[in-house]
């Protein structure tokens, strides 16, 4: 696979600390990648997941546009472009109509010259090259950005009755990774009371991507923290220099954990809690 430049990427100059052996689809390799069998013309549903603890992915399908249906599990006004970029823990389901023929499905590692490799079979014929890169990888990549929840989960415009900012900063020299200055256990939790619309504003200082995921509710993405409507999802990327607001409906009582969902970075301390007040 042709080395990515740095500057190519849309998540910054460090996209993560770590280069693995293997990347891999369904659990293979790209030397015995898993395949996809479908019939020429057909419309084919891929849900894909990111499971992979300190990469984002580039994907793209040789031959091929990806039409966006869901994020994170919830619909959006359907969006179609060439390549889709997911981070950490975000799952995109997406709708292809596939030619007839034998086409790569990569998961380019963003910014790490490496990849997955999974095939798209409609017909006999060889197998793409471990190294393929598509032409799709660097067309038009669907981002958050593209996206728009669908009118039956909008959240509406409702103004946020509480709103917490989040200050997310750290570095690679000490790999101390905080919420607010706090390491996990350090700071105080985020604090909500049921029923209330809540609005958090993550505003990244560092110079990495977190991939950040509030457990137990969705929020909405806010595109320019006001009227422009986003998608439902529970994970967001948040870019160096980058402030991302979310708004979600407090209608699940308990204490939950809100992190970024680099593996390393969660493990580093950028984690707290989101309670619920009595």
């Amino acid at each position: 696979m042709p080395d990515q430049a740095k500057a190519s990427t849309p998540l910054g100059d460090d996209t993560g600390d770590i280069r693995y052996p293997l990347y891999l689809v369904n659990g293979r390799q790209a030397r015995a990648p898993a395949t996809v069998a479908a019939r020429p013309g057909d419309r084919v549903r891929l849900r894909i997941v990111n499971a992979a603890a300190d990469t984002a992915f580039r994907l793209a399908l040789g031959g091929h546009r990806l039409t966006v249906t869901h994020a994170d599990g919830y619909p959006v006004q359907p969006v179609t472009g060439d390549a889709l970029l997911l981070g950490m823990a975000e799952r995109y389901d997406v709708i292809v109509q596939v030619r007839d023929g034998v086409f790569p499905l990569v998961a380019a590692a963003e910014g790490k010259a490496a990849q997955g490799l999974a095939v798209v079979r409609t017909s006999p014929g060889s197998a793409p090259r471990v190294t393929a890169s598509p032409k799709e990888l660097h067309r038009r990549l669907l981002t958050v950005d593209d996206l728009q929840a669908a009118a039956d989960v909008d959240l509406g415009p409702a103004p946020p009755q509480r709103t917490h900012r989040l200050v997310l900063d750290g570095n690679m020299a000490t790999y101390r990774w905080t919420i607010n200055g706090h390491t996990m256990h350090g700071g105080a939790p985020l604090t909500v009371r049921e029923g209330e619309r809540v609005r958090l504003v993550f505003d990244n200082r560092s110079t990495m991507f977190h991939p950040m995921h509030l457990h137990g509710h969705t929020f909405q993405v806010r595109r320019t923290g006001e009227r422009v409507p986003g998608p439902r999802k529970d994970t967001v990327i948040v870019r160096p220099a980058e402030r991302v607001v979310v708004d979600f409906d407090a209608g699940n009582p308990g204490r939950w954990m809100l992190h970024c969902h680099n593996a390393y970075h969660a493990a580093g301390g950028m984690m707290t809690e989101l309670v619920y007040e009595r």
